[in-house]
């Protein structure tokens, strides 16, 4: 198995001009070469809708119901934990991912078949191809890109220094985090014991004992019915007590009829006991009436002072208790009061951890800033080195005056550093330019090269940072734009290079490009335009001189242009 992941086959059916074509690749240098307008762009919009990209029902070939592309990848087995994580199911190491297009614009990835959306397929393929084009090579110019161009040619280095970094940066964050919502707490804890303190000294205030809602609510109920009570109670007392009539007056009459008579009938002793116990109650009932009676008095003062009372019970109770009976509230409160200073001593305590997080955040701090310059004087190191070596490779590829740039910009570390300056990837901002001549300006890449120009400089800097960070294919879809004779060769030549560490593919018209390569492909159009099965062919030997003849020559059978092929192909040694 490969210790690196590498594309073995390209499979489409009715994409643009292409009826149908496969392709089986090799691990090295994979040319395809043809006519104008043969196809041969087609094959790389087939691998970048397998690789996630957006879907458009204009691709689907005219007349057909929907397209269909798909590519099988071999994966290093130190990535198969990796994919298999995201969702992709391999089989003995192998990847298949495919997707189809529908002549009505739906689309449909499925990776290794699972059925999944199109942007996992970006993720899956992320680390195994890479491509640029026109289109790709813009993505350059985004400072996010060129940090991770920087950091991967960083390699080990880089790589320890941005986790001792994110370490420190988590440990920051986290201490930060906690300490924002602890004060967050003890803004309500010290609004939480205002507000027991304030109860405390309301409750103290009051003075309020058990069972004094009812009570006072019976005691203002009586002083509110004075008249009423003497008369009903004098009635009362009346109906008990009088001459002819009352009740004590015909029950003594019925006692002594009875006490007469009951030795002659043993039945009648009960009825008679009853008869002289009621006799007795009465009686006493109408002592506590007379009592009763006499000490009613009517005492505005005293009312007053009770109604006042109970408003003030039942506006505490309103404020601090709940909707229970008066009563049942006051003795509810009563504990609260009790627990109160015990509960204002633990909130109390939140300070000490405060004045202790905030200690650590500060060495949190410190650590973080020394890990931050690490990380930025790592990128300084590495950003001269590459700036150097890339600029040694484009001078190499018909830019012979141009100077490669790779800048970090940081925040001063010696000043008070702002918490926006800090980042899950450092501190730095990173920038790639180049200047044109000796005596010219820095101009940012995306405003100083032109398409061409800009598909070497990724050539040369893919070439640099696969020396220590390969993906696993790259892809190069004009990349010999507005070069010929010389620099041609040396951009084959780095392409081959560049192969050495991975897998390359790559579209050209260049005979001084193709002929670098381990696996050349030729696309041909049939006679109504169209790229049929047979249509794509693998070519060696001779057949692989006459490609490259033609190329050369743009003439069948030249016999001069044969010769010049095959000084081509000797180049590889």
């Amino acid at each position: 198995m490969s210790e690196r992941s590498f594309l073995e086959e390209i499979s489409i059916r009715n994409l643009g001009i292409i009826e149908q074509s496969e392709l089986e690749l090799g691990p090295g240098l994979n040319v395809l070469t043809g006519e104008t307008g043969a196809g041969k762009t087609m094959i790389l919009t087939a691998l970048s809708l397998v690789l996630g990209g957006k879907s458009d029902s204009s691709l689907v070939r005219h007349g057909s119901d929907r397209l269909s592309a798909s590519a099988t990848f071999s994966v290093a087995p130190s990535q198969v934990s990796h994919l298999e994580e995201l969702g992709a199911e391999l089989d003995s190491n192998s990847l298949i991912i495919s997707r189809t297009v529908n002549a009505d614009g739906k689309s449909k990835a499925v990776c290794g078949g699972v059925t999944v959306p199109a942007g996992t397929l970006a993720m899956i393929s992320e680390n195994l191809i890479e491509i640029h084009g026109q289109s790709a090579n813009s993505q350059i110019t985004k400072s996010a890109i060129q940090r991770e161009l920087l950091d991967r040619f960083a390699g080990a280095d880089l790589s320890k220094a941005l986790a001792t970094y994110q370490k420190s940066f988590d440990t920051y964050s986290d201490l930060k985090s906690r300490l924002r919502d602890l004060k967050s707490s003890a803004s309500k804890r010290d609004a939480d014991m205002a507000d027991i303190r304030e109860f405390l000294a309301a409750w103290s205030s009051l003075k309020a004992v058990r069972n004094e809602c009812s009570a006072t609510e019976d005691e203002i109920n009586r002083l509110s019915s004075v008249e009423d009570l003497r008369i009903a109670s004098e009635g009362a007392k009346s109906a008990l007590e009088g001459e002819e009539s009352g009740a004590l007056t015909l029950l003594h009459s019925a006692r002594r009829a009875l006490d007469s008579v009951k030795s002659k009938d043993s039945r009648l002793e009960s009825i008679a006991e009853r008869v002289s116990e009621a006799v007795f109650i009465l009686d006493d009932a109408a002592t506590d009436l007379a009592s009763y009676a006499t000490g009613l008095e009517a005492d505005p003062q005293r009312l007053d002072l009770l109604n006042d009372r109970k408003s003030q019970l039942l506006t505490f109770i309103k404020r601090w208790g709940g909707a229970a009976s008066g009563d049942e509230e006051l003795v509810l409160l009563a504990a609260r009061a009790k627990s109160g200073k015990e509960v204002i001593a633990d909130l109390e305590g939140g300070d000490d951890r405060i004045a202790e997080l905030e200690g650590a955040l500060a060495q949190a701090k410190k650590e973080l800033l020394k890990n931050a310059k690490v990380l930025t004087d790592t990128r300084l190191t590495h950003a001269k080195r590459l700036s150097d070596l890339v600029t040694i490779e484009i001078r190499a590829l018909s830019m012979p005056h141009t100077q490669f740039f790779v800048e970090v910009t940081s925040p001063d570390y010696t000043a008070s550093l702002k918490e926006s300056d800090f980042t899950q990837l450092g501190c730095d901002e990173i920038s790639m330019l180049i200047r044109a001549h000796a005596d010219g300006p820095k101009v940012a890449l995306g405003k100083g090269a032109s398409g061409g120009e800009m598909s070497r400089i990724m050539l040369g800097l893919e070439v640099v940072i696969a020396q220590t960070h390969p993906v696993g294919t790259y892809i190069f879809d004009e990349v010999d734009a507005g070069v010929g004779g010389k620099a041609a060769i040396e951009v084959g030549k780095r392409l081959h290079q560049l192969s050495k560490q991975a897998q390359v593919i790559v579209v050209t018209h260049l005979p001084q490009v193709a002929a670098w390569a381990d696996t050349h492909f030729v696309v041909k159009k049939s006679n109504d335009g169209s790229v049929v099965a047979s249509g794509v062919a693998k070519v060696e030997d001779s057949d692989r001189v006459e490609e490259i003849a033609r190329m050369l020559a743009g003439l069948e059978e030249s016999t001069s242009a044969r010769e010049h092929a095959a000084e081509l192909l000797a180049l590889r040694g």
